[in-house]
């Protein structure tokens, strides 16, 4: 099963019980499915660098540590339709070997093909950073793409 090169490149997502998770090289999306008809006040969202906690209707969906850490001034949560939470982490470490492999510490950790096919993802998005004349939309990646893939920045 190939997985192909979109804008939002990072868009492989981690299901969860709650929703599900996904990263791009940049920015890590966060979606909380609701109950319908929530509304802003019953959404508790603490937002940190290395912290998250979000609590709906006073129930603890998840609270912990970060895999990785964020931006704190980026982070932005939205409630859309009354129904779907969607949180949005901008990465301190923004380079293609960053791949998270879980959203917090020990918890909602991506399956081993999940794992790889978000390395896969941020690899060709990192291609398509430094060649931005090409397009990567077709691209397969094999080989050596772990930690973001060869670094080829010598070789010019």
């Amino acid at each position: 099963m190939s997985v192909h090169f979109e804008e939002r490149s990072g868009a492989v997502p981690c299901t969860t019980p709650w929703g599900s998770w996904c990263q791009t090289m940049e920015e890590v999306f966060i979606e909380v499915n609701v109950p319908p008809g929530t509304s802003s006040k019953d959404v508790k969202c603490v937002l940190g660098s290395k912290q998250v906690e979000l609590n709906v209707k006073g129930k603890e969906i998840f609270k912990g540590k970060l895999f990785g850490s964020t931006v704190r001034d980026e982070a932005t949560w939205t409630l859309e339709d009354k129904k779907l939470i969607r949180i949005v982490l901008m990465k301190t470490n923004r380079d293609a070997g960053n791949c998270w492999a879980s959203l917090l510490e020990g918890e909602f950790t991506a399956d081993p093909w999940v794992q790889d096919q978000m390395q896969r993802k941020l690899t060709l998005e990192r291609f398509q950073r430094e060649n931005p004349g090409f397009d990567f939309s077709g691209a397969e990646i094999s080989g050596n793409f772990q930690g973001g893939g060869p670094d080829f920045s010598a070789l010019n």
